[in-house]
C-alpha cells in the first residue's frame, strides 16, 4: 500500500467573506514531487500555512505524516522542512555557523550537528564556501543554504514556496536539479508551490492547478492532457515531395499514402491538403513517420511536432474558468 505523506480533505479558509481556500482535497505520496501551480493570490501560501499549523482551519482536515496539523502543529514541524521564497540568515555568521545554529535549535548535539552540516553543505554544493560569511553569498547560494537549513533535521516532507524567485536561469536549473536529486536519493516528499509552469513541468511527478482557492485539476501532465484534449495528445505536421519522378521508384500517390498513415498504431486522424499532412495521434510517432515517408519514396520539406504540455493545460483551464 502506498504511504501518504500529505492528506488534505475539504480544507477551507476564509478571511471575512473572502474564501482563500475552498474545500481543497488532495493527497501526496511518499517520495513524490508534487507541483501546486497557480497565479499569485490563488491560495497556495495559505494552504501551506495550514499544512504547517501556522493558521487556523475553518473547515476540513489536514494531516502530514499521519499527524493532524491543526491539533499537533509542533509534531508536524519536526517532520517538515519549509523553504519560503525569501530565507533569513544571520549575515555575520558563516554558512557553517548558520547551519550549526539551526541544528542546535532542532536538538542535534554539537558533534553530530557539525558532521551532519558538513555532509549537507557538500550535498547542496556549498562546502567550498562554508567558512565565508553569508552576507557575501549570492541569491542562489542563499537559496542552497536555505535548502541545507531545511535538510539538517532530516525531514520526511519539504515544502517549497516559490523558491526560485530572483535566481538567474542557470541558478534555477541548478536548484531544480538539486531538488530532484535529493528527493530521489533520500525518498523525501516535496510540495513545490509556484506560478512558473516550465519549472513545475521539469521536476514534478504530478501537478495540481490551483485558481481562486480551488483545485481545478490534479494528476500527471499526460493524463491531464488526455482529459482536456482527448486521446490526441500529439499533433504532427509534415510536408512531403517525391525524391525522384522516375517510374522505377514506384512512388505511391499521396491519397494512398494517407490511407497507409492511418494504419500506423496510435494515429487517430489524418488530414491531407496538397502535399501537407496533419496527423493526430495518441503518442509521438514522428521518428517512424519520417522513416515511413522516406520508404515510400518521398522526402520531407519539414516535420513539426506539437505535444500538449502544462502550458496548454493551464491556459485551457483558465479559459474554462472565465467562461463559467
Amino acid at each position: 500500500m502506498v504511504e501518504k505523506r500529505i492528506e488534505i480533505t475539504g480544507l477551507t479558509k476564509k478571511y471575512g467573506d473572502y474564501v482563500a481556500v475552498d474545500k481543497l482535497t488532495l493527497s501526496i505520496e511518499k517520495g513524490e514531487i508534487f507541483g501546486l501551480l497557480g497565479p499569485n493570490g490563488a491560495g497556495k501560501s495559505t494552504t501551506i500555512l495550514m499544512l504547517l499549523g501556522l493558521t487556523e482551519v475553518d473547515a476540513g482536515s489536514v494531516k502530514v505524516c499521519g499527524i493532524d496539523a491543526t491539533r499537533y502543529p509542533l509534531e508536524v514541524k519536526r517532520k517538515v522542512g519549509y523553504l519560503p521564497e525569501d530565507v533569513g540568515f544571520y549575515n555575520e555568521y558563516t554558512g557553517l555557523q548558520n547551519l550549526m545554529y539551526i541544528a542546535q535549535l532542532n536538538n542535534i548535539l554539537p558533534d553530530k550537528a557539525k558532521e551532519a552540516a558538513l555532509k549537507i553543505l557538500k550535498d547542496v554544493g556549498l562546502l567550498a564556501v562554508k567558512d565565508k560569511k553569508v552576507e557575501s553569498y549570492s541569491r542562489g547560494m542563499r537559496q542552497r543554504l536555505g535548502l541545507a537549513d531545511v535538510l539538517i533535521k532530516n525531514p520526511d516532507v519539504i515544502i517549497l514556496d516559490e523558491p526560485t524567485l530572483g535566481l538567474d536561469p542557470e541558478g534555477v536549473q541548478n536548484f531544480l536539479k538539486l531538488i530532484v536529486t535529493l528527493s530521489r536519493k533520500k525518498g523525501i516528499t516535496v510540495l513545490f508551490s509556484s506560478h512558473h509552469l516550465h519549472q513545475i513541468q521539469q521536476v514534478c511527478d504530478r501537478v495540481g492547478i490551483f485558481v481562486k482557492g480551488k483545485l481545478l485539476a490534479e494528476g500527471k501532465i499526460s493524463s491531464l492532457a488526455q482529459q482536456l484534449f482527448g486521446k490526441n495528445t500529439c499533433t504532427i505536421e509534415a510536408a512531403v515531395a517525391p525524391i525522384s519522378q522516375k517510374e522505377e521508384c514506384a512512388i505511391k500517390p499521396l491519397k494512398e499514402l494517407k490511407e497507409k498513415v492511418k494504419q500506423i498504431q496510435g494515429v487517430t486522424d489524418v488530414l491531407l491538403q496538397e502535399n501537407q499532412f496533419t496527423i493526430e495521434a495518441t503518442r509521438d510517432i514522428a521518428p517512424e513517420l519520417s522513416q515511413f515517408f522516406v520508404n515510400a519514396g518521398y522526402g520531407l520539406h519539414y516535420l513539426s511536432k506539437k505535444e500538449y504540455g502544462l502550458d496548454d493545460i493551464y491556459h485551457q483551464y483558465f479559459q474554462e474558468q472565465k467562461s463559467i
